[in-house]
């Protein structure tokens, strides 16, 4: 659905900038603080988004079909809270919030849960309680996306431990992984497809990190990340990848695609190389740092 400013608005609706905002102020879509235009919770519901532009800084967009004079109940979106979607699938709601937070749609916040690009992407809004904490509300049709409906299955859902062999049952069986088959078993049970790997994943285990090995992305294209820590350790979710074939063709196109794939959605990504691995606990606690996970 396109999206035009508030002064386009005012110009397709043939009325004054003024009149606009004191109409939709009337109609308490939008408020006024800090010498800066807010959305209101209704707002949102009913298509307003803030954006961001080098030129403007911060400005509102309104479905160009919004017609603030005769609101159209059918244009207010069906929004869903956590609750709601854990009775869907028969779980908590703190269960929903963390399930959102693995897959990469929410973060974790002093006070509450803020959205990411990728759930603004499926359509999560952010509102702000009354006490200033945030929380997402989803769309009706988010009940039926593929990366949800997977994560919500339950081996999914608690695959992320301490201990326990969870690759992904979706894994490619490109060259590569025929090349280098997961022969090398961690400290908690992980089979891994190199002694790097094995290094990697025995230094998460001993920093007391949940991760995962080889977690498929949730995105519609196929990629696994090499290692997955999930935000529940304090800080941010992190991929982790380790980059050991530097000098062959074939790898170096597989590694341009991945981290391609990680700038698209804007994942916290961590690269690791030979050098890094020779010294991880010298590089390793720093580079999780900058994510807020903070290991001894």
């Amino acid at each position: 659905m396109k999206k035009i400013s508030t002064t386009a608005l005012s110009k397709k609706l043939n009325i004054s900038n003024k009149e606009l905002f004191d109409l939709l102020v009337e109609k308490k879509l939008i408020y006024r603080k800090d010498e800066k235009w807010n959305l209101t919770n209704k707002g949102q519901e009913f298509g307003g988004e803030t954006v961001f532009s080098r030129n403007y800084g911060d400005y509102i967009v309104w479905p160009e079909k919004l017609n603030p004079f005769n609101f159209n109940q059918a244009e207010r979106k069906e929004l869903l809270n956590a609750t709601s979607i854990g009775q869907e699938f028969n779980i908590s709601s703190q269960r929903a919030n963390l399930v959102f937070a693995e897959i990469g749609w929410t973060e974790k916040t002093i006070k509450g849960w803020s959205i990411t690009m990728l759930g603004r992407k499926v359509g999560g809004i952010q509102f702000e309680h009354p006490s200033g904490g945030t929380y997402v509300k989803w769309p009706k049709n988010i009940l039926i996306n593929k990366t949800l409906l997977r994560s919500m299955n339950k081996d999914n859902v608690e695959n992320i431990t301490h201990d326990g062999n969870n690759q992904s049952e979706e894994q490619t069986t490109d060259d590569f992984r025929k090349r280098y088959p997961a022969n090398y078993r961690t400290k908690d049970g992980h089979r891994v497809r190199s002694k790097a790997e094995a290094m990697i994943d025995n230094a998460l285990c001993d920093y007391g990190l949940a991760h995962a090995y080889e977690r498929r992305l949730p995105i519609e294209e196929e990629l696994l990340s090499d290692f997955y820590i999930p935000s529940k350790n304090g800080g941010k979710a992190i991929y982790i990848e380790y980059w050991g074939l530097e000098n062959e063709p074939q790898y170096t196109e597989r590694k341009r695609i991945k981290i391609d794939l990680y700038k698209k959605y804007e994942f916290n990504l961590i690269e690791l190389n030979e050098k890094h691995v020779e010294n991880l606990d010298d590089h390793l606690p720093s580079m999780l740092l900058r994510y807020d996970i903070k290991v001894e």
